[in-house]
């Protein structure tokens, strides 16, 4: 069946609802444009808005009623008060410098001010841009439905995030591989200012810029930082810890989920430490810790056991960016070696929550260590494994867990550790440890080949239903939901067959 969609119209007057201050674009719009380019969103031809999430206009605070959204989102109206445009930034791609990049298919709309904070609204797909590099600056519909599930995914098991506010399609062929069909999502974060907007400026010595950008972002998103005088080498180190903190707890919220990113170029990596740039993503299905999600990263360097070493070489990055107005380099390496830190005792502690063991568990790192290698050795499905481990310890019944165990001899010689572990936990009952594994350990994530299954009814029968129902499912990831106990299932045997790149 589908989804009664909205047609585009000739746009509503803007009512004044929402409060635009773009903050960004008013501090560095100059004269020579030295930041970004102001723009209009291309305009699509028989759009339709076939995706709305309510989850996130709460969280954002707006409303249906604010504005035409899809108007706004298919170029045929620029809400009043926005003032649209594009950046630009630098980065390392797969480890290689990459020169100027910039927003090649994304453009800012603006900054609202609601009761629930400032957000940035930003439109994925609008339209080719100064920093398009060739390219045609538009998104497809397969890739933008993946962005937009995934966004609120993240979001729905508490993950630091861009959030997808909606999603627009349009008939308009665009080529990739092959003919396929346009589509824009409507993003929205406190901040898009990534590690590669720093880099672009430091490549070419402009320190001014640099420190600019440091104001701004401690101005506006650091306080912890803020208090150091605008300007200071004390502001920019302050900064730089709190970004290697935020990234540091992100990364093992990535890897306690089974989360692959796919592409962690410095050009998509936030200062905020969100998860940002949904492109070839992945859930872990059956746990494998070299795992490569990109079909396009032919070397690895971007596969799960990876992610946190990277990241940590992506913060190093910007710590060099940050090195020409700073001369205490000293004081940037330990920013550095205290991410090292902050994850290794924030990944312990979430794989021990996720085996319900306190954070006291004499040698738990060593546990956590002896878990990852059961898992990898019995090529287990890790959301399948965490979920039913999370029934097991109330019922003590393990054998529905060593089913999702490929090699259930690694999996019997683990039990035994295990059950001693919990047992010696005398600061819980089995109950009560059950009920705080299945509040951490999700029942639903968005495995590929459920992605997959919205992406072929939207593309081939223009349904998008299941669209939508996995928007609903993965809103609250952690309650049993029977009604859609099928979607918890093992993945079939066709999506073995599944790859992504960086096309996708």
């Amino acid at each position: 069946m589908k989804m009664n969609t909205e047609q585009c119209c000739d746009a509503q007057p803007y009512n004044g609802v929402m409060q635009w201050n773009n903050h960004f674009f008013k501090q560095f719009s100059l004269p020579t444009n030295t930041f970004l380019t102001p723009l209009t969103p291309k305009s699509l031809p028989d759009a339709q808005l076939i995706a709305w999430s309510d989850d996130c206009a709460a969280f954002v605070g707006v409303q249906r009623s604010d504005l035409d959204w899809l108007a706004a989102m298919s170029g045929h109206a620029l809400p009043a008060g926005a003032q649209p445009c594009a950046t630009v930034y630098s980065g390392h791609q797969f480890g290689q410098w990459a020169g100027q990049l910039g927003d090649g298919r994304a453009m800012l709309l603006g900054e609202i001010q609601t009761a629930q904070g400032a957000f940035e609204l930003q439109l994925k797909g609008s339209g080719r841009t100064p920093y398009s590099r060739g390219g045609d600056g538009m998104a497809v519909l397969r890739s933008s439905i993946r962005e937009f599930l995934c966004s609120e995914a993240m979001a729905g098991l508490e993950i630091p995030t861009t959030r997808a506010l909606a999603l627009a399609a349009s008939p308009q062929g665009v080529m990739r591989e092959n003919i396929e069909t346009a589509a824009v999502v409507l993003r929205s974060a406190p901040s898009f200012i990534r590690f590669g907007h720093f880099e672009h400026f430091a490549s070419s010595g402009n320190d001014v810029a640099v420190r600019q950008l440091v104001d701004f972002v401690c101005e506006h998103h650091y306080p912890e930082a803020n208090h150091h005088p605008a300007g200071s080498e004390a502001r920019a180190i302050g900064m730089l810890d709190a970004v290697c903190q935020h990234t540091a707890k992100l990364m093992a919220q990535w890897q306690a989920v089974g989360f692959c990113h796919g592409v962690m170029n410095t050009d998509n990596m936030s200062i905020l430490g969100l998860t940002i740039d949904y492109g070839p993503f992945g859930f872990l299905d059956t746990f494998d810790a070299h795992h490569i999600c990109n079909h396009t990263d032919q070397q690895g360097r971007y596969s799960y056991a990876r992610q946190p070493q990277v990241a940590h070489w992506n913060l190093g990055c910007l710590a060099q960016s940050l090195s020409l107005i700073v001369s205490d380099h000293d004081a940037l390496s330990q920013c550095l070696r205290r991410y090292a830190e902050t994850f290794n005792q924030a990944h312990v502690a979430a794989f021990l929550s996720k085996l319900g063991l306190p954070q006291t568990t004499e040698q738990g790192e060593a546990f956590v260590g002896k878990t990852l290698q059961l898992l990898h050795e019995s090529k287990a499905d890790m959301t399948a494994f965490f979920r039913r481990l999370s029934h097991a310890v109330v019922i003590h019944d393990f054998a529905a867990v060593r089913d999702v165990c490929v090699d259930s001899a690694a999996f019997d010689a683990w039990l035994p550790s295990y059950q001693t572990a919990c047992a010696n936990d005398k600061s819980m009952s089995a109950m009560q440890r059950s009920s705080e594994m299945l509040a951490i350990n999700p029942k639903y994530v968005l495995r590929n080949h459920l992605a997959e299954v919205a992406i072929r009814k939207a593309r081939d029968a223009q349904d998008y239903s299941e669209v939508n129902v996995l928007l609903k499912l993965l809103a609250k990831p952690f309650d049993e939901q029977p009604e859609y106990e099928p979607y918890a299932a093992l993945p079939p045997t066709w999506a073995q067959s599944l790859e992504v790149s960086c096309s996708s």
